[in-house]
Formats: C-alpha cells, sequence, structure tokens
C-alpha cells in the first residue's frame, strides 16, 4: 500500500479505533505525526495559537490517538520532561477514561468544538485534579488535528472566591488575602534564591540547632536538609580544626556570633563531610536579630579547595617565574658583561702558521663536549678562543657564563658559584641563582682558574665529576649538564708538582689542551690586526681614519709585545686618537716618545724622521697583498661572518669587484 492509500485509510478510520494499536494504525499514526510536522499552515497555527497560552494545550490527531505537539505548560502539568508527549497516545495520559474521551473527540468532529469536565487526571500521591478540557477541531490539508486545552477547575474555583470575596468583602478582607499572597510571594522569593545561592547557606538557632539548609550546603557537606534540621550544627559539621584537634564549641566564631552579637568572618578553618572528609571553607556568621534579641545567625559558607589549588599553583608559578626572571636577569647580565669585555673580537684574525694550527685544533674540539684548558700568556686571546670553541659547539643556543676566578671573595665563592636560598646568611634576602646553574646545558668559561685557593678548588672538583651541587642553605641537590673550559697564564702541570694546584682537578679540565702563542711570535699576523683595529676604533670613536704606512707596520712587526695583543690593541687605539691631519703616528715603549697631557700631542724626546709616502701605486699593490692575505685567512671564503668581506670590513660586493678587476681569483 502507497503512502497515500495508508493516510486515506487512516482518514476512513472512525474515532473509536483511536486504542487499537497494532501495525497498520501504528503506520497510520506515524504517517500523520510527519505529516504534521511538515505541515507549513499547522505551523503557523502552532506560533499564533499554542505556544502563546500558559495553559495546558496539546494538539491530537483524532484518528490514531497520538499526540501531535504540546506546549511547555502542557508538559509542566503533566511532569513530564521536554518533547516527552510528543508522539504519545492519548489513552497513556488518561487510561481510565477512554470512553469519555472517545465521545469528547467524537463531539468536537461533529460540532467543531465541545467542553467536558468528565475527564479528570489522577496525581501518583492520590489527589485528583478536577479538569475541564475544551477542544476545538483544525481542518488543514484535507485533514482535522484537535486542539485540547486543559483548565485547572481547582484553580478556576479559587479564582471565582477571590472575585467573590473581592465583591462582597471589599473592607478588610481584600486587603488580607493581598497581604497575605505578598508575603506568600516574598517568603516563596527568599526560598527561590537561597535554593539558587552558589554559596552553601545555612540557619543555627540561638541554641546551636540547625534550622535550615540551601541545596547548595546540602551538596557541599554531603548531608540532606532533614539530617542536620534540629541538629547541633557544631558537632556534625564543625567538631574539629584540621589538624585533627578538637573543636571546643565555645570557641566556635559561629556561635560567637549569636552570643556576642557580632558578625565573625573565618577564611582558615574546615567542615567535615558527612563522609568524614575535611573540606577548607571560608564563611561568614552573622546574628539574626528579632526585637533587638539575638535568636540565631545564618552561615554563608563556600568550598575553598579550588581556590587553594589555584593559589598553591599560582605560588609555584610565580616562583617559577621568579626564578626564570632572575636567571634571565642574570644572564642578561653576564651577556652585556660579554659584549663589554670582548670588546672588537668578534673574530680570530690572523693567518700565522700558529693560529692556523689553532683554528684546527678548535674546529676538531668545538663539536665534543671534552672540557678544554686554554694556557698561554696574558692578552693572547684565550677568552677570544673559549667564544669560539663555544659558537662552534653543540650549546651555541644556551650562553657562555665566564667566571673570573681571580675576582671572586673567599667568602663568596660557593654563593657565585651554585647560588643562595634566602636566609642563607646575612644580606641574603632572595634566592639568588649560580653560574653553574646559569650555564646549565651551556658552557662555563672559568678565566684564571689557577688563581683558586686549594679549598674551593676542592669544592669545585666536586660539581666537575658528579655534576651536582647545592645552593647555599639549601638541602636539595641539582643536576646541571655543563661543559667547561678554563683558562690560565699560570704552568698548572708545575703548580701541581708545587703543591699548589689538586691534580685531581688539572685532570679533569686539561681533556684538551689549547695554547695561545704569543704575539711575538706570530709577527705576520700584525698587519692585519692593526688594520683591524684601526677600523673598528675609528668606527667606535667617530674618527676618521688614518693612513697607515708601511714604516707605521714595521715598527709594529719589530716591537716584542709583552702585553700580546691586548697591548697592541690598545696602541692602535691611542693611536688612532693622536693622529692629525690624517697622518698615524704610533708611540711604542722604548721609542723615546710620550703624550703630554696638556695638549694631548706626541713630545718626542728627539726628532722623528719623517716616514715615506707611498706612491698610488704601492698602496694598490698594498691593498692587494692584504686581500690576499684575508682570503688565504678564510679559505677563500668572501661573504658571511668569517668571511673576508666582513674581515675587511667591506660589503662582500665590492670584495667580488675587486677580486675580479684585479684577477686574484
Amino acid at each position: 500500500m502507497t503512502d497515500d492509500a495508508h493516510t486515506n485509510a487512516a482518514a476512513d478510520l472512525p474515532a473509536a479505533t483511536i486504542f487499537r494499536h497494532d501495525e497498520a494504525y501504528e503506520l497510520a499514526a506515524q504517517q500523520s505525526l510527519q505529516r504534521f510536522r511538515q505541515s507549513a499552515e499547522l505551523g503557523r497555527l502552532l506560533n499564533l495559537n499554542f505556544q502563546s497560552t500558559d495553559e495546558p494545550t496539546f494538539l491530537l490527531d483524532p484518528f490514531s490517538g497520538l499526540l501531535l505537539r504540546a506546549n511547555k505548560a502542557a508538559e509542566q502539568f503533566f511532569r513530564l520532561p521536554g518533547n516527552t508527549l510528543d508522539g504519545l497516545y492519548i489513552d497513556k495520559l488518561y487510561p481510565q477514561l477512554r470512553a469519555e474521551l472517545h465521545v469528547f473527540t467524537e463531539e468536537i468532529l461533529a460540532q467543531g468544538q465541545a467542553c467536558s469536565r468528565e475527564l479528570t487526571l489522577s496525581r501518583p500521591d492520590g489527589h485528583t485534579i478536577q479538569l475541564e478540557h475544551r477542544g476545538i477541531a483544525l481542518p488543514h490539508e484535507g485533514h482535522t488535528t484537535l486542539l485540547i486545552r486543559l483548565i485547572d477547575l481547582d484553580a478556576l474555583h479559587r479564582r471565582d472566591i477571590n472575585d467573590a470575596a473581592n465583591t462582597y468583602l471589599r473592607q478588610g478582607l481584600h486587603e488580607w488575602l493581598r497581604d497575605e499572597q505578598y508575603y506568600r510571594d516574598i517568603e516563596r522569593d527568599y526560598r527561590l534564591i537561597l535554593a539558587a545561592a552558589g554559596e552553601g547557606i545555612y540557619g543555627v538557632s540561638a541554641e546551636g540547632r540547625t534550622t535550615f539548609l540551601n541545596p547548595a550546603a546540602e551538596a557541599l557537606l554531603g548531608y540532606r536538609a532533614d539530617e542536620l534540621v534540629g541538629k547541633d550544627m557544631h558537632e556534625c559539621i564543625h567538631h574539629h580544626r584540621a589538624d585533627g584537634s578538637e573543636y571546643p564549641s565555645g570557641e566556635c566564631p559561629i556561635y560567637n556570633a549569636f552570643k556576642q552579637g557580632k558578625v565573625n568572618s573565618v577564611d582558615n578553618e574546615v567542615f567535615w563531610r558527612k563522609d568524614g572528609n575535611a573540606i577548607p571553607v571560608e564563611y561568614t556568621s552573622t546574628p539574626i536579630i528579632d526585637s533587638g534579641k539575638v535568636i540565631g545567625a545564618v552561615i554563608v559558607f563556600r568550598d575553598m579547595s579550588e581556590r587553594r589549588r589555584n593559589e598553591e599553583f599560582l605560588r609555584q608559578a610565580l616562583i617559577e617565574n621568579a626564578n626564570l626572571r632572575e636567571r634571565l636577569e642574570k644572564e642578561n647580565d653576564y651577556l652585556k658583561e660579554e659584549i663589554r669585555s670582548r670588546s672588537n673580537h668578534h673574530d680570530i684574525i690572523g693567518n700565522s702558521d700558529a693560529l692556523n694550527a689553532l683554528l684546527v685544533q678548535i674546529d676538531l674540539v668545538a663539536p665534543t663536549d671534552a672540557n678544554v684548558l686554554i694556557t698561554g700568556e696574558s692578552g693572547t686571546g684565550k677568552e677570544l678562543i673559549a667564544h669560539a670553541i663555544h659558537r662552534a659547539s653543540t650549546r651555541a643556543d644556551r650562553p657562555l657564563i665566564r667566571v673570573n676566578c681571580s675576582a671572586i671573595p673567599r667568602e663568596l665563592f660557593e654563593s657565585e658559584f651554585f647560588g643562595h636560598v634566602k636566609g642563607a646568611f646575612s644580606g641574603a634576602v632572595r634566592d639568588r641563582v649560580g653560574r653553574f646553574e646559569l650555564a646549565d646545558r651551556g658552557t662555563l668559561f672559568l678565566d684564571e682558574v689557577g688563581e683558586l685557593e686549594m679549598s674551593l678548588q676542592a669544592k669545585l672538583l666536586r660539581v666537575v665529576q658528579e655534576g651536582k651541587f647545592e645552593r647555599v642553605g639549601d638541602e636539595r641537590s641539582r643536576s646541571v649538564d655543563v661543559r667547561l673550559i678554563a683558562a690560565t697564564n699560570r704552568d698548572l702541570k708545575a703548580a701541581v708538582e708545587a703543591g699548589e694546584f689538586r691534580e685531581d682537578l688539572y685532570f679533569r679540565l686539561n681533556v684538551f689542551p689549547l695554547e695561545c702563542t704569543p704575539l711575538r711570535q706570530r709577527t705576520a699576523d700584525i698587519p692585519l690586526l692593526v688594520e683591524h683595529y684601526l677600523q673598528t676604533t675609528c668606527q667606535r670613536l667617530n674618527l676618521p681614519q688614518p693612513r697607515l704606512t708601511r714604516a707605521n707596520v714595521q715598527a709594529l712587526m719589530e716591537y716584542p709585545w709583552p702585553g700580546n695583543i691586548r697591548e697592541l690593541q690598545n696602541v692602535i687605539e691611542r693611536a688612532a686618537i693622536l693622529a692629525r691631519s690624517g697622518k698615524l703616528t704610533i708611540d711604542l715603549p722604548g721609542s723615546g716618545g710620550q703624550i703630554s697631557l696638556a695638549n694631548n700631542k706626541v713630545a718626542p724626546d728627539k726628532p722623528i724622521p719623517p716616514e715615506r709616502i707611498l706612491t698610488a701605486a704601492e698602496m694598490l699593490e698594498l691593498e692587494k697583498q692584504n686581500l690576499q692575505r684575508a682570503l688565504s685567512s678564510c679559505g677563500g671564503k668572501v661573504s658571511g661572518q668569517d668571511g673576508a668581506a666582513a674581515l675587511l670590513g667591506m660589503k662582500p660586493t665590492t670584495v667580488y669587484s675587486r677580486i675580479k678587476s684585479w684577477k686574484l681569483g
């Protein structure tokens, strides 16, 4: 049978068949429900006549007995959840009144509308509700749907009584009824407010007996209201403190609220749940006063467990942030210090055999985590070598932390190296991160390590061996992953033999030794160093760059340089400052010249012979040789930080142009 045939068949069924639920009628009922849901006309009727009323109302298919739609008032009246009535057979609501339903629906179909008071509703508690059912027929699209409205006769009767009372007893009774209703509404509103409150609220009498409990308090304490009402509230939920000690009722701030007649607020106590667990609470106990007499108290409380967890999490986060901020600040300070101390040493400059051999050793040891001991005279660039090793290592993304061992006082050694906790000693007003912790997963550069006292060497040896240490005043051991690079101008092996340096620490540091050659043994690097320092000094001091002559270079190469590269840098900076009219005058110790403080000029003890001025061809040849040395020192590389262009302070495009024009490729 087709859908249309089913529809026509259902339409021809007599109303008495609405209680038959066999397969044919079930199919007809479902088709009727589907047709209703798809009907635009019925949708319009529903919006206009259905949802706007506060009377229980539903739409009924008279041929199948199926409830097509019920409004909110009907759902509340029948005490069924939303949408449960939709699709329900009407005889499920009136199981004992099928005959009355049949007569009522037949009358509506016959007359277009009907009214009946024979249909009643019995509640599960045995209470019978007298109802008036009003129905009208709604024809649409060749079908008829019934609109049924329910009127509570008891409520209607009460309204009639009120109307009669207003008519015949206007004096007094009207006002009394209105006041009674007013106070009932107030009481109802207060109960709704208590029920809706998120905080737990309960009341106690002047004797400490529970008088009421709102739903939030029930949920927080695990008790039902009837389990606590009339009982001593303190003995039930406030009998012990958080540490488990007994809490006498005489000391209870809740009782004091009505004994002393004052408001008490507490944020550090616990209430005990029915299951025996304690919950941290914050509460306020307020006395209830009637005619000047305290008759009890009302207590408003909230569970502080989540707040305490959040506060602890926040406290730990703040501590972590403070430690991280301090660490970052220290790293920033160290990096600034390193930038200042490194000055112009951005690259290792030179092309001598000794320097090239040293660079090869750096390339070999840098990718490893081996400890390195750098030896050499003062001013030979040991710190520059340490930076080069760190930059070429796998730890380059972490800082290189420098420690000048000769500058750390004995009493501050542990604090500087390992840090301290607040209050560890006088003046320790906050936690401090040590250098080892700052260098974690990075590199620690121990400059002038040979100056450490023997007692301090033992403390350093432990962290070098085990990778663990404790902050001063702290018992917790901390682990670090640090690569050590040490530097000294002393002969540590001789110091070990003399008993001035621990042998075990020496072998821990001297895994891969590097020796910095003094400048007097690598004079071939002097021209490149001089040109580099002259250019960077003039740029830094905003000075015009003077000419560098062969005589200048020759004099510098013949000087023994006891202060090594540091002395050379100072001499070039002084010469740049004293240069006049583009002429560079270099004053070396033992040359007979001296600086006059009065006019900042070189006052020679004897006349200085004038230097020969180079021709353009000689200058060009000198530039070619200088470019060739730069290319050779960089392995033919032009651009990049380690290229010839950076070494010469020139643009890579300029270097490429000169290589091409001078045919140096």
